[in-house]
């Protein structure tokens, strides 16, 4: 299962890769034994041949904080007194796969290590160590966009020590380039920017709604990176002007509670709906349903999500802080921190019809060109690149 658009980056990017005709070997802290995937061998830590496996599930996911990772592993440790994970804590558990991924690195045949995110970087540098391969670390995001630039030191070691093991490194945007060679010391040659995509296939359910009110979407974590704090001040903007608007917030995260509270005190807590998480065929449900899509996001390494919205026919907001702002042109643009124009822009396309049309009708063209095949591709070319520099 995704869980955010890391894993949506990852399944499209392998599935891009399997139409180049390269082989995917995924490693993964933990396999179930019925696990299937598409598009890739997998590889679990916990199936290592000759040796003991201790029958517990990692508890390492996409976005996994250190602060989650004890909440987690307290509940596991409550309910499982006998059994015992690897981890005491986050950054151990991060080592424990490292190690892991080392005896699988000796036993597999493969050319290249292709690591994403900090969590799994250590695993790549004890590959690399052990198999001589060379490593390209895909950096979807760093610790300064997660945090607002209040980095936890020891997540900013371990990224800075992937960049600078790695043989080449691939950005998701000149925007998130920018921010590897500005605070990770890296050089500008060392680093290939490979814009994201966007799967092209489209559910053929007939799903229609029925609704009055206008509908405004944030669809992605609730963190602080993703400016949900700046719907939520928009949202009251429009409210002002307009009172039948509705504004819908699905995603979940550590900013959840604040978001519900912040909107009761704001007095636009019956203009707000907290729809949790959505996935699959409820994903392009809750686009189609929207009128419009608005990313306010604080920094935003590449943003998949108003390519998503574009897919499904609805036009998008978004903020020039993200690296998909570099790449499609048919889309309304401001600073996350400009609620002004945020709540101007909302109330444009909801106002004028032929706006919207036209953010449309073009934007369903532009996201014609923006499939997996291209960024797996310059994938192929980096890793030929890199290649070639340990031959």
């Amino acid at each position: 299962m995704s869980s955010g658009g890391l894993g949506t980056a990852c399944y499209g990017l392998t599935k891009g890769l399997s139409n180049q005709e390269v082989e995917v070997s995924f490693v993964l802290p933990y396999a179930a034994d019925d696990m299937q995937a598409e598009y890739v061998h997998l590889i679990s830590a916990n199936r290592i041949k000759g040796m003991k496996v201790v029958g517990i599930n990692s508890l390492l996911s996409a976005y996994t904080t250190s602060s989650h990772y004890q909440t987690t592993l307290m509940k596991f440790n409550k309910n499982s007194p006998r059994r015992k994970l690897y981890g005491s804590d986050l950054y151990e558990e991060v080592y424990r796969f490292s190690v892991k991924a080392g005896v699988i690195a000796q036993r597999e045949d493969f050319d290249v290590i292709h690591c994403h995110d900090w969590l799994t970087f250590q695993a790549g540098i004890k590959a690399k160590e052990v198999s001589g391969k060379p490593l390209v670390i895909h950096v979807h995001a760093t610790e300064f966009d997660r945090t607002g630039g209040n980095v936890n030191q020891q997540v900013y070691d371990i990224e800075r020590g992937g960049m600078h093991a790695a043989d080449l490194i691939i950005a998701v945007s000149g925007f998130t380039k920018s921010k590897i060679i500005e605070h990770y010391g890296i050089h500008p040659d060392k680093v290939i920017v490979v814009h994201n995509a966007v799967d092209l296939v489209y559910h053929d359910d007939d799903f229609h709604i029925d609704k009055q009110d206008k509908i405004v979407l944030f669809l992605g974590r609730i963190t602080l990176q993703k400016g949900p704090d700046y719907f939520l001040e928009a949202a009251r903007k429009c409210l002002e002007v307009d009172p039948h608007i509705r504004f819908v917030i699905a995603g979940e995260g550590d900013m959840e509670g604040y978001i519900i509270e912040k909107a009761a005190e704001m007095g636009i807590a019956d203009r707000v709906l907290f729809a949790g998480f959505v996935s699959g065929k409820d994903l392009d449900r809750m686009y189609q349903m929207a009128d419009v899509y608005v990313m306010p996001s604080v920094s935003e390494p590449f943003g998949i999500t108003p390519l998503e919205s574009m897919k499904n026919g609805t036009p998008v907001i978004i903020s020039k802080q993200s690296g998909v702002s570099e790449v499609i042109s048919h889309c309304l643009k401001t600073d996350f921190w400009d609620i002004n124009a945020l709540s101007d822009k909302i109330l444009a396309v909801l106002r004028h019809e032929e706006l919207r049309n036209e953010l449309v009708h073009h934007g369903s063209i532009e996201i014609q060109k923006f499939t997996w095949n291209e960024p797996a591709r310059k994938c192929v070319e980096v890793y030929q690149r890199a290649i070639g520099k340990v031959a």
